[in-house]
């Protein structure tokens, strides 16, 4: 799983999953990580520990939002670091972050807009920035984005979050044809995962407790995962181990959809 000598940039890098992702690369000998995040505090905060794991790290705010800052972390991501050889489309948001109106007829357009603006098309457009350098590597250069369970599985009032992440598996899948041989592309499918991002969702909902009892109750692992148990995954995918993976989506979810028709009380 050793990611020796790459350069790569990870976006959503400022907690949970991408941070961990970052930090577990710069662990595993990749020489430069580029670290994403909205807040440009926490994506700071995630460089300094890269580099404490020995990486040189790059930190960048970017809005995922904004088209141009995309093309610019990309340009920023390539300068710092010489090159690209690994772009995680990690970040990702939820409508119960944005609205308690959830429920798919309550909706507003510009909340569903902005989960598809940041889960899916900004995976495109990074996706699509960073192509020529990519294809410029001789250091196997990839993709890896994050999808979900959600992708498989839709959960109640999360009708924007689960349609975005559907798109990604999908996208992963056409970007591994129109990108490869040279450039491969997997996509990772979390679970529940311990992050604040899923914390935060769980809150939302009328009875917390009950949430992560009834969410945690159709897995066959009977616990929240790891940011930690993610990013080897996700680093697995990046390195040279999985030199023969592409289009494909890797779950780890504690077992939450081969055994979804379960529930235990």
């Amino acid at each position: 799983m050793r990611l020796d000598g790459k350069r790569a940039l990870v976006t959503g890098a400022g907690q949970g999953i991408g941070e961990a992702i970052a930090v577990v690369m710069a662990e595993q000998g990749a020489a430069a990580v580029t670290v994403v995040d909205l807040s440009a505090d926490a994506a700071e905060r995630t460089a300094e520990r890269v580099r404490s794991a020995g990486a040189q790290a790059e930190a960048i705010a970017c809005d995922l939002r904004e088209p141009d800052q995309i093309q610019g972390m990309i340009e920023q991501a390539v300068a710092a670091s010489g090159g690209l050889d690994v772009l995680v489309n990690n970040a990702g948001v939820v409508e119960t972050m944005i609205t308690a109106n959830t429920r798919i007829d309550e909706l507003a357009e510009e909340v569903w807009d902005t989960v598809h603006d940041v889960n899916l098309k900004a995976v495109w457009l990074a996706t699509k920035f960073a192509a020529p350098h990519l294809r410029a590597s001789q250091r196997d250069p990839n993709i890896v984005n994050a999808a979900s369970v959600a992708s498989i599985a839709a959960n109640p009032r999360g009708s924007a979050y689960a349609a975005s992440k559907g798109g990604v598996l999908q996208l992963t899948k056409a970007t591994a044809i129109d990108l490869g041989p040279h450039v491969r592309c997997n996509c990772f499918c979390p679970g529940l995962i311990a992050t604040p991002m899923a914390l935060a969702h769980l809150q939302s909902t009328a009875d917390p407790e009950r949430a992560e009892r009834d969410s945690l109750s159709r897995n066959i692992l009977p616990r929240m995962g790891r940011p930690e148990e993610v990013a080897n995954l996700a680093c697995f995918l990046a390195s040279d181990a999985a030199s023969f993976c592409t289009g494909g989506a890797y779950f780890v979810d504690g077992g939450l959809l081969a055994s979804r028709a379960i529930m235990r009380h």
